[in-house]
C-alpha cells in the first residue's frame, strides 16, 4: 500500500552551464594567477615570467595597431596531396583544424602599422597541426615577402612549429627551399626580416626561415631546436646539457641575437627597426649627424684663402 504520492515529477536535472575559467594555474611556479591580470601582462605569469602560449591573433594584437590590420591571401587552403591516411585521414584533420581555429591553415599573414610604421607580418597558430609548415605556410610566407618587397617595407614573421607537414611528404620540405631563397631576394632588396621564435620552434622551421633572421628574438624560456632531444642523445651517444635548447642557452651560444619578454616585444622591435630602415628618424639624424660632420671636417681642411694676393 502506497501511502504517499509525489504529484510532479520532483527534481529535473539540469544542463551544466560553462562558467567562465577566472583562475589558471601557471606551470612555471605552481601558483594560481587572475586570469584578467594574466591578460593585462600579454599572457605572461606576473610571478615568474612564464610565457603562456597565445593565439596566432594575439601576436597581430601585440604588435600591430588594431584599425591598420587587413589580412591578405587568406583563401589559400591546403591539398590531400598523397591522400595521407594513418590513424585519420590528413584531409579530416585539415577540417578538424579549420573548425577548431577558423584558419584555413597555420599562418595568417597581414599588412599593419607599428608604431606608425608600415611592415608585413606572419604569424604562426600552434593551434593548427600543432602549427607544422606544409604547402601552404611555404606559399603565404613567399607571398608576403613579395608584398614587402613591392610596399618596400620590413617583414616580420612569428614562429610557433612542430616543424614540417609529414603528411604532404616531399612538398612540405620543399618549403624550406622555397622560403630560404624568398628571404634571399627580400634580403637583396635591402629590406629587413625580423624572426621572432616563441615555444616551441623546432623542425623544418627552425632549420629554414626562423633562424634567417638579420635579427632573430626569442622569448624567454622558447623550446628551439631542430630534432627532438631524445634523438639527439641516440644519435651523439651522449648526454647533452640541461636546457641546451631554451633560447637562454642559444643566446649564450650564439643562435639568438635577444631574448624579449613579450611585453616589451613591441617597443624592442620598433627600435631595431628605427635604426634598421632608412627612413626612420634614428637613421635620418644619423645621417644629418654624419652630413654635418663631412661639412665640418671639410671646412677644417679646406686650405685658407691668401687675401694679401690680390
Amino acid at each position: 500500500m502506497v501511502w504517499f504520492k509525489r504529484k510532479s515529477q520532483g527534481l529535473v536535472p539540469q544542463k551544466k552551464k560553462d562558467m567562465p575559467e577566472l583562475w589558471v594555474k601557471c606551470p612555471g611556479c605552481g601558483e594560481i594567477v587572475y586570469k584578467r591580470e594574466l591578460e593585462r601582462n600579454s599572457n605572461v605569469c606576473t610571478n615568474c615570467g612564464h610565457h603562456f602560449r597565445i593565439k596566432a591573433d594575439g601576436y597581430v594584437n601585440l604588435l600591430l595597431e588594431p584599425d591598420s590590420v587587413q589580412e591578405f591571401n587568406e583563401e589559400i587552403a591546403p591539398k590531400d596531396f598523397l591522400k595521407f591516411k594513418a590513424k585519420k585521414r590528413y584531409s579530416e584533420q585539415i577540417k578538424a583544424a579549420i573548425k577548431k581555429t577558423g584558419q584555413k591553415d597555420a599562418l595568417i599573414s597581414v599588412t599593419g602599422t607599428l608604431a606608425g610604421r608600415e611592415v608585413v607580418l606572419c604569424v604562426m597558430n600552434f593551434e593548427y597541426i600543432g602549427g607544422s609548415m606544409g604547402s601552404v605556410v611555404g606559399e603565404k610566407i613567399a607571398l608576403a615577402a613579395d608584398v614587402a618587397m613591392e610596399k618596400k617595407c620590413p617583414l616580420l614573421i612569428v614562429s610557433m612549429s612542430g616543424g614540417a607537414r609529414m603528411m604532404e611528404g616531399a612538398v612540405s620540405l620543399m618549403q624550406m627551399a622555397k622560403t630560404s631563397a624568398k628571404l634571399a631576394q627580400l634580403s637583396d632588396a635591402g629590406l629587413p626580416y625580423i624572426s621572432i621564435l616563441t615555444d616551441p620552434t623546432t623542425g623544418g622551421v627552425s632549420a629554414s626561415y626562423a633562424m634567417l633572421g638579420d635579427v632573430n628574438i626569442a622569448e624567454p624560456g622558447a623550446l628551439i631546436g631542430f630534432a627532438g632531444a631524445r634523438v639527439i642523445k641516440q644519435t651523439i651517444g651522449e648526454d647533452l646539457p640541461e636546457g641546451f635548447q631554451r633560447a637562454e642557452f642559444l643566446l649564450e651560444h650564439g643562435f639568438l641575437d635577444l631574448i624579449c619578454p613579450r611585453p616589451e616585444m613591441k617597443e624592442q622591435i620598433n627600435r631595431i627597426l628605427d635604426f634598421m630602415c632608412a627612413d626612420s628618424p634614428s637613421s635620418k639624424e644619423l645621417k644629418n649627424g654624419s652630413v654635418e660632420a663631412n661639412k665640418l671636417t671639410e671646412a677644417k681642411i679646406s686650405p685658407p684663402v691668401d687675401t694679401d694676393k690680390n
